[in-house]
């Protein structure tokens, strides 16, 4: 492991049924992520994923490169271009810190409108 390694790209196609799902199985009821009719209502093309979601998917694409030891110190992410059915989201990312044994990971995540997220993830090895 060295200071700008890549990670490899992981590919999430965005169903509509993992947007509500993880919506309602982290708890978030917001009719914007399970509801197409009032999302549109409130101004989105469609529904979309949540930020409960997208950490969950940023974990996971770091830990699953990092190894199984891997503990998740932090988590700083910002959101973007939302994640709407029907796209792809890509992560991407490389590493940006190696301190003893924590390493800091850049995460980018894409979809077809954008930058969907973007952060970083500290892990300790």
């Amino acid at each position: 492991m060295k200071i700008a390694e890549t990670l490899p790209p992981l590919e999430i196609p965005l169903t509509r049924s993992l947007i509500v799902a993880t919506a309602i199985a982290s708890r978030d009821y917001q009719d914007v992520h399970h509801d197409p009719a009032l999302a549109q209502e409130r101004g989105s093309q469609d529904i979309f994923m949540n930020i409960l979601t997208t950490n969950g998917l940023v974990d996971r694409f770091v830990t699953s490169w990092a190894g199984p030891t891997a503990v998740v110190k932090r988590i700083r992410i910002r959101l973007g271009a939302p994640n709407y059915p029907g796209d792809t989201m890509t992560l991407t990312g490389s590493v940006a810190a190696i301190d003893d044994n924590r390493v800091t990971v850049d995460v980018v995540g894409t979809n077809n409108i954008g930058v969907h997220v973007s952060g970083l993830v500290e892990v300790q090895l």
